[in-house]
């Protein structure tokens, strides 16, 4: 199993990121201070590392560095609230493989990890598949017996959500903090919404209403 260390001090973000990779199937790790994260990552079991650089004993970019200069060289995603052109180059420039600023959507974190996964393991699953239904994660778009379907980048999202978790029963909350973000409104009602319209772009006999509980795929 993938394994994806967390280095975030803010409970909230810490425990939005563990639940939604853990739901995408990932194993975690939440460490909160430079110095655990340096240790961790010289361990060699880790795949990729999700980075903040508000750090209280230090500055990301510090633990970004010592890791490089002690050989740790497994991808880096920074995620922090600093949105300076100047930051986000110095983090490119010190060996991160991307850099994400706060507020953040996770579909888009989750888009990125896997991209990095990828680059660094020289291939991954490129095309998810359930019934006659499936979704190429490289062109973004789904495709029935009826044809290929161009799909917006929420309904890529939600649909790739349902094939990760094929023929589980997913609650609207699960849905909403996934696909939309852990500061969208959780009593709003975009995720019936865009069910509705990704049923009619693919069919309604994909996705299935389990009263009381949310939507599951099946076929």
């Amino acid at each position: 199993m993938t394994s994806i260390l967390i280095v975030e001090d803010e409970d909230r973000i810490a425990s939005f990121v563990r639940k939604g990779l853990t739901a995408n199937g990932f194993a975690t790790t939440v460490v909160t201070s430079g110095r655990d994260a340096v240790d961790y990552a010289l361990t060699g079991g880790f795949d990729l590392m999700v980075l903040d650089l508000g750090l209280p004993d230090e500055d990301g970019f510090s633990v970004l560095r010592r890791m490089r200069e002690m050989g740790a060289d497994l991808p880096v995603v920074i995620l922090t609230a600093r949105d300076g052109v100047r930051d986000t180059v110095t983090g490119l420039e010190i060996g991160a493989d991307d850099y994400m600023t706060k507020p953040f959507r996770f579909e888009e974190l989750l888009a990125r990890i896997r991209l990095r996964l990828r680059s660094d393991r020289g291939g991954d699953t490129t095309v998810l598949r359930a019934g006659g239904l499936a979704l190429d994660l490289r062109t973004r778009r789904a495709s029935t017996g009826a044809g290929t379907i161009d799909l917006t980048a929420r309904e890529f999202a939600l649909l790739e959500m349902f094939l990760r978790h094929h023929d589980q029963v997913l609650s609207r909350q699960q849905i909403l903090s996934q696909v939309w973000g852990y500061d969208y409104d959780p009593g709003s009602n975009v995720v019936d919404v865009y069910i509705r319209t990704l049923r009619k772009k693919i069919g309604g006999r994909y996705i299935e209403t389990v009263r009381g509980m949310g939507y599951r795929l099946a076929g």
